[in-house]
């Protein structure tokens, strides 16, 4: 079966960056970050999922590890942010370009502040939203860092 490119998989090659793709089933209906890491083979600490927020200064994405919840405090701190909250989930396409679920920090409609918690740095690579429901994306969390202008922060305290 020929994989189909996504718009994460066209950043990360027209900046010359590596990455491998996972493709994972998604029939069962089992979508959720911890069963994603397992049927990729991974640990759930090295699978990490984006999600996207709303501050005053607009809006910000933050990749944390699947089975870890985003602690809003310590992300709102590292935006330099008083407070932020989670989007609507219908939100989602129009701010990201990319559906719930299959939403890649790379290759976004815009590019937010990106933020990617600490322990991402831990590993060689790491696995995010390849930018498609059923697809995870293995890359170097420099890499990430690097494209993405991100910073590095403890996120899930």
């Amino acid at each position: 079966m020929k994989q189909t490119k996504t718009n994460a998989m066209r950043l990360l090659e027209a900046e010359n960056i590596p990455y491998t793709a996972h493709e994972y089933a998604v029939d069962d209906g089992a979508l959720d970050g911890v069963s994603v890491a397992h049927k990729t083979g991974q640990p759930p600490a090295r699978v990490f999922k984006t999600l996207v927020t709303h501050g005053a200064g607009g809006f910000f994405v933050y990749c944390v590890p699947v089975a870890q919840e985003l602690n809003l405090k310590a992300a709102a701190k590292a935006a330099g942010q008083k407070s932020i909250q989670m989007i609507p989930v219908a939100d989602i396409t129009r701010v990201t370009g990319y559906v719930k679920g299959g939403c890649s920090p790379f290759g976004m409609k815009k590019t937010y502040p990106t933020f990617l918690d600490e322990t991402a740095l831990d590993w060689d690579s790491i696995l995010v939203s390849g930018g498609r429901i059923g697809t995870q994306i293995e890359v170097a969390p420099k890499d990430l860092l690097n494209l993405l202008n991100g910073v590095a922060a403890q996120l899930t305290v």
